[in-house]
């Protein structure tokens, strides 16, 4: 999926739509990826002189890239971040980076999803949690 694929599953929108690219690769897992080109808004103060992309927009991206597992489900319905558990930032993502992203469904109870998700940067690993989100139906 390009963004405006994506746009269709996540309200999201720019300058909050924060993956460029997602595919469902199994129908427990799925793969995204987001190019840092420097200009991001969440670098501008973070940190001045030594840009690093915020381990809480790392949590953000890796959540929009994991919501193509509930596409199907999330038609009529909005993800909503529930939790976020066992968060670790192992590497710096920088600008010119990509951030490639890995994301598995470990469970489901009624409207709640459970995932585990990883960014790797060049094949290493940046940071990593367990993600939790409600589906609320859309008025």
């Amino acid at each position: 999926m390009n963004k405006e694929e994506i746009m269709q599953i996540i309200p999201h929108r720019n300058s909050m739509l924060l993956v460029d690219e997602a595919e469902k690769t199994s129908d427990t897992t799925c793969e995204g990826k987001k190019y840092i080109n420097g200009d991001e808004w969440f670098l501008d103060g973070h940190f001045p002189g030594n840009p690093v992309v915020p381990g809480v927009i790392l949590c953000e991206m890796m959540a929009q890239a994991s919501s193509v597992i509930m596409a199907d489900v999330s038609a009529k319905s909005t993800p909503y971040f529930t939790g976020i558990e066992k968060a670790k930032f192992r590497n710096k993502v920088l600008p010119g980076d990509t951030l490639e992203i890995k994301c598995e469904l470990t469970g489901q109870k009624r409207n709640f999803y459970f995932i585990k998700g990883k960014g790797y940067v060049n094949g290493k690993l940046s940071v990593s949690a367990e993600f939790s989100f409600a589906l609320v139906e859309k008025e």
